[in-house]
């Protein structure tokens, strides 16, 4: 049997590299916290400057522009310089920001949304419709993140009312408005937007020095509620570099990971953040697999300690994953399966089976569920070694072996793009009654009608088990004394933005 994955610990002999990025970063940011930021002075009394460390992939390599993935990125996060038509509220329904109202035609293929009236640009210009319409048609032609393919074209019928004509029917259509960050028409360039953008939403980028960080400042003209932390100074950084900002008291907040949850640093504590991050195996493979049979799948599904991944790997932060979807207003709880060790090796035993779980090269996490996971296929009687692939083979390498995956975002597409028949390169998967059922839901006109279809959807996947889903992996901050920080929403895939959604909303004692 493959020996159990033991949770990983921190090094500290770090390299003199990373130190001599670290003292870079800490001394770049001691000289940026006595300039001069804009025209918003914060007052000592009642505010004070808040600094984050996010890990160096969430700095988006296109600027800040939502034509060029910004607020699309590590699937979703609200991209916070620019205003949205919608949000995702809490419990992750649909809630209004820069729109009033918005309704679907009866065959589906036009959404009409009245918008604001009292809404400017940073720039002093007032946002209308025919910045709407523009954005979306802008980002529909220049988009290699987001999905626009539903959107045929937007258009302003008047100052505040835009239409979008689809090219099909799409229920979820908000949940794509909700991360859409409206452009100014009047002064849009794609050459330089990215790193100057104007918008209109909570705050201002006051500067980006690449590679290193980005000043936030609140936007003094910001139609809703004026954002308690005026200035946000966010630093990009590795990991091991950020413990070290934590330690040496020059960070506010910095994510980590389990590796480092067992460290105490005075005067922080450690935040752990709910999640659909979720990791999972494709289990559905290509003709001939021992794992062809339904039957053999939902054993091995049934098999599965979640609980001991959990406790073996991320050192007790995480929840057992059941889905994509866990916990979304479209889960159907009937996903969830009781694990049952004797039962599943009663289906197993003596069929001889045999398989490789391979895991992207470099992730230590995922490295460490697939020595687990081997660990307890052996135990059902499942012959199981593990391999690390690079990104450029683990596609093709899916098809045949199982993979240690990682998916989890706010919109039901997600469980779409992995369930639907057709092309794909994730799950050699087809369901004629899973496709309907999902058919259904996108055509349907009301979009928390359409939750039901969904879940019926998840009714037929669950009998057929075409992935296996491991662990939801909790996010982790250290967080200073004094610094409370704003209820969070379950966070999607990727360790970056997603935690300062409403940075708006922190305070401090």
């Amino acid at each position: 049997m493959t020996p159990r994955a033991a949770p990983s610990r921190l090094n500290r002999e770090v390299s003199m590299k990373k130190t001599l990025f670290l003292l870079f970063a800490l001394s770049l940011l001691a000289g940026c916290q006595h300039r001069p930021v804009g025209t918003f002075s914060p007052d000592p009394g009642t505010s004070k400057p808040l600094t984050v460390v996010l890990p160096t992939t969430a700095e988006p390599a296109a600027g800040f522009d939502p034509a060029f993935g910004w607020g699309a990125g590590e699937h979703v996060h609200e991209p916070l310089i620019q205003s949205t038509l919608t949000v995702t509220n809490a419990d992750l329904t649909i809630g209004y920001d820069l729109a009033d109202s918005m309704e679907v035609s009866g065959d589906g293929l036009t959404w009409t949304v009245k918008i604001r009236d009292d809404v400017k640009f940073t720039d002093g210009e007032p946002l209308t419709a025919e910045d709407v319409a523009f954005t979306y048609n802008t980002v529909k032609a220049a988009s290699s993140v987001s999905d626009f393919t539903m959107l045929d074209y937007a258009e302003a019928a008047d100052g505040t009312t835009v239409l979008f004509h689809m090219t099909r029917p799409f229920s979820i259509w908000p949940y794509t408005m909700a991360i859409t960050g409206i452009l100014p028409e009047h002064s849009y360039d794609p050459a330089s937007y990215g790193a100057n953008p104007i918008g209109s939403g909570r705050y201002i980028l006051q500067q980006w020095d690449r590679g290193q960080q980005v000043i936030l400042e609140a936007n003094p003209a910001y139609y809703g509620a004026q954002p308690r932390m005026e200035q946000v100074t966010i630093l990009f950084m590795e990991e091991d570099a950020a413990f070290l900002a934590v330690q040496a008291g020059q960070a506010d907040l910095a994510y980590t990971s389990a590796a480092y949850s067992d460290q105490g640093v005075n005067g922080f504590s450690l935040l752990s953040v709910r999640t659909v991050d979720n990791r999972g195996i494709n289990i559905a493979l290509a003709d001939g697999s021992p794992l062809d049979a339904p039957a053999v799948r939902a054993a091995i599904n049934r098999g599965i300690d979640r609980q001991a991944m959990i406790d073996h790997v991320l050192n007790g932060y995480g929840t057992p994953a059941y889905s994509v979807c866990d916990e979304l207003p479209w889960y159907n709880p009937v996903s969830e399966v009781a694990y049952d060790p004797e039962g599943s090796r009663a289906v197993l035993n003596g069929k001889g089976i045999s398989l490789t779980v391979h895991y992207p090269a470099g992730d230590s996490v995922r490295q460490g569920l697939a020595a687990e996971l081997a660990n307890q296929l052996g135990e059902l009687g499942i012959e199981a070694d593990i391999k690390g692939v690079g990104w450029d083979t683990a596609y093709d390498d899916a098809r045949y072996n199982p993979l240690i995956w990682g998916w989890g975002t706010h919109t039901p597409m997600e469980l779409y793009n992995l369930h639907h028949s057709g092309p794909t390169q994730y799950v050699l998967y087809s369901s004629k009654a899973v496709d309907a059922y999902m058919d259904q839901a996108l055509a349907c006109t009301d979009l928390e009608e359409s939750y039901a279809l969904w879940q019926q959807a998840q009714e037929e996947i669950a009998r057929d088990v075409p992935w296996v889903w491991l662990v939801n992996v909790d996010h982790l901050y250290w967080v200073r004394g004094g610094l409370h920080v704003a209820e969070q929403k379950l966070h999607p895939h990727g360790h970056g933005w997603s935690i300062v959604n409403n940075v708006d909303q922190w305070s401090w004692e």
